[in-house]
């Protein structure tokens, strides 16, 4: 009976932690509807993946270097750090969450409630939150220092003699110019875009399952023919691909291009071909945007009115 007193008294803190959870008469369901109610609190708990994910991978960085900053005007600078510190509170924010539900996944292993592989995907979860916080830190604090000085040995000139970037891996500096220019697609913004998502990261997985350099989602991936999606070349062409067709299906919009890579061309349709009211993917676009330095393409697919130098 003491026994019963004390599962029950656990039982009562889980649920007032998971308050959008609403179960009359807990005590009584079968265990297995337990599991698999706690089963399905873990798959809410993470965030909603956006069909591309631009969660900043903690991965290695596989030689990478910081992202090269534009020499941008100073309200356009201050617009940039703003952005940044948006999705620091953002991230910051989710990290507090998942502190709180990997202590109960914790407690709940050890009460038998769940299986070793829910624990172990709730601290997976908490370390890669905990990245994100120190990566979008790093990323501030460079933001704040002046501009890099480009030399002859460590940056991709492209066919945009306004743009000069690299990547730290001049096989990635080369298959973004190559895909880039074989599918019509300004070579600095898949940069750009890389630099936001995985941070020049092959290897790089999201929490909910985004893959490789462009992150490219499973269904994703399937639909331009990528069977290795940490397969450089793969990668960078579905991506690139897939970035081609919301460009054309956005009449050369980058930011809702951008909005529909990070949270799915049907959403922005939703919206009103707007850029969802989603927090996340709105400081998506606003630092791709400003790193890139322009909303618009002309019909040749260049950057409308380009005249900022990247260095």
């Amino acid at each position: 009976m003491k026994e019963l007193g004390n599962q029950i008294g656990r039982t009562s803190i889980y649920m007032k932690v998971k308050k959008n959870l609403t179960l009359r008469e807990f005590s009584s369901m079968p265990k297995l509807a337990v599991l698999v109610g706690i089963s399905v609190i873990s798959l809410l708990l993470a965030r909603p993946a956006a069909a591309q994910e631009s969660l900043t991978s903690g991965s290695a960085q596989n030689g990478a270097v910081s992202a090269v900053l534009p020499s941008v005007s100073s309200g356009d600078s201050n617009d940039y750090k703003s952005s940044l510190r948006a999705l620091s509170t953002l991230y910051q924010n989710e990290l507090q969450k998942l502190e709180k539900h990997s202590a109960t996944s914790r407690d709940l292993y050890k009460d038998g409630l769940i299986s070793r592989v829910e624990m172990e995907a709730s601290d997976k979860a908490l370390t890669d939150a905990r990245a994100r916080v120190d990566q979008i830190a790093a990323q501030i604090a460079e933001a704040s220092k002046p501009a890099a000085v480009a030399t002859a040995d460590n940056v991709s000139t492209l066919g945009d003699a306004n743009a000069v970037w690299t990547t730290g891996s001049a096989r990635i500096d080369g298959l973004i110019q190559y895909y880039g220019s074989r599918h019509g697609v300004d070579p600095f913004l898949i940069y750009c875009l890389m630099s936001q998502e995985s941070k020049f990261t092959s290897g790089a997985t999201s929490p909910k399952g985004a893959q490789g350099l462009m992150q490219l989602m499973p269904g994703t991936a399937a639909r331009y023919g990528v069977t290795n999606p940490y397969d450089m070349s793969q990668n960078i062409s579905g991506g690139t691909r897939y970035l081609k067709d919301l460009l054309e299906m956005f009449k050369g919009r980058v930011d809702l291009a951008l909005a529909g890579y990070n949270a799915g061309e049907g959403a922005v349709m939703k919206y009103g071909y707007t850029i969802p009211p989603y927090e996340e993917t709105r400081n998506y676009v606003k630092l791709i945007v400003a790193r890139y330095g322009r909303k618009t393409l002309t019909s040749n697919g260049k950057r409308d009115g380009q005249n900022t130098k990247r260095s």
